[in-house]
């Protein structure tokens, strides 16, 4: 075999504890690798199914150390750990996607710059330095916009939408960052998503694009085949890759967009990594993003995105998680919990998708 293809036996490193992880390292095992996690806490999703964890602060810099002595090569399964720990790693080991994609993708104005430098459209927006320039900028893009901070911000946390009532003091507060990104508001039909693995030689493999339904900024539901025209769906699709290949990546990438009512698609934001969206994949589809990320990893072909079922897959978010027993009397729903014991409203604490079989 290729030198740089990872032998079963071999362990991967997984910067970061949630759902993503844990996904990960259970597909990674079915493959026959092993996985070792670094996380912020004990008990995290991901270390209740791999072999090793290290758990300490992202700037402990030993802990960085041993962890990065014990695995082959490394990921991370979401943007908000801190650049120079990921730097850190990679002096030692092999990390993919590669530091710099994480870098543009988890600050919000670097992202869309990157995205307007290679010519994908984006909707208006501007940076924000202070509560002046948010005022200024307010009269400027009008009614309604959002206003988001650049960096540490999902799943709605440091997002404000303004109104003609906002007053840019609260919404400055509200947003909680440095330094924020103001981002005219699209009117639009649907919110969709391309999902892309990507491995070293350039060969790609996309997933159709996916509906997605938000509730208070989080996603609640995912409907698998997007309901949008094959054309909308062709192009998506080639956004989706060009982004992937002028990135270099090499692991998975998913695209948020926005499709206008006359078909024109805008790009929202970038994940280098396993997404939300995606998680229909695991039930529905011959290879899941979590496998084509192991598979990208460790130099292995990429797998089929051919979908046996169509599917519908929703969020358990907070207290939904009790609805456990009625999601197992369906007999084509699949059930999958992420094993945190503590219940917050809006927490991800599991999903269920609901196959819909080809006739």
């Amino acid at each position: 075999m290729s030198a740089a293809v990872l032998a079963p036996g071999a362990t991967i490193g997984i910067l970061g504890g949630g759902q993503l992880g844990r996904m990960t390292a259970l597909a990674a095992a079915r493959l026959g690798y092993r996985c070792h996690v670094f996380a912020t806490e004990h008990d995290s999703p991901t270390e209740q199914v791999c072999g090793a964890a290290t758990v300490a602060e992202y700037d402990d810099a030993d802990a960085l150390d041993r962890f990065a002595a014990a695995v082959d090569i490394a990921t991370f399964e979401f943007e908000n750990i801190p650049a120079e720990a990921v730097r850190r790693v990679a002096a030692a080991k092999p990390v993919l996607p590669r530091p710099e994609i994480l870098e543009i993708t988890h600050d919000r104005l670097r992202e869309k710059d990157f995205l307007r430098s290679i010519d994908v459209a984006t909707t208006a927006y501007r940076e924000i330095s202070d509560v002046s320039a948010l005022a200024r900028a307010m009269r400027d893009f009008g009614f309604p916009a959002v206003l988001k901070s650049v960096r540490m911000g999902y799943d709605g946390k440091g997002q404000v939408t303004l109104t003609p009532e906002t007053k840019a003091e609260e919404a400055w507060r509200q947003m909680g960052g440095e330094i924020g990104i103001l981002e005219a508001f699209v009117d639009f039909a649907c919110e969709i998503s391309v999902i892309v693995a990507r491995v070293r030689n350039g060969a790609w493999a996309t997933y159709p694009p996916v509906e997605n339904q938000h509730s208070h900024h989080i996603l609640d539901t995912t409907i698998a085949p997007a309901r949008i025209a094959s054309e909308v769906a062709t192009r998506a699709e080639g956004i989706a890759r060009h982004v992937a290949e002028r990135l270099d990546l090499v692991g998975v990438l998913a695209v948020e967009m926005f499709v206008r009512p006359e078909g024109e698609v805008l790009v929202n934001e970038l994940a280098p990594r396993p997404h939300n969206s995606g998680h229909w994949t695991i039930d529905a589809c011959v290879t899941s993003q979590f496998e084509q990320l192991v598979r990208a990893l460790c130099g292995l072909p990429l797998g089929s995105v051919e979908h046996h079922s169509d599917a519908v897959m929703q969020n358990l978010l907070g207290h939904d998680v009790e609805k456990w027993r009625e999601a197992l009397a369906d007999p084509f729903a699949k059930l999958h919990l992420y094993g945190k014991r503590e219940i917050q409203p809006g927490r991800k604490m599991g999903h269920i998708t609901r196959l819909i079989p080809h006739r």
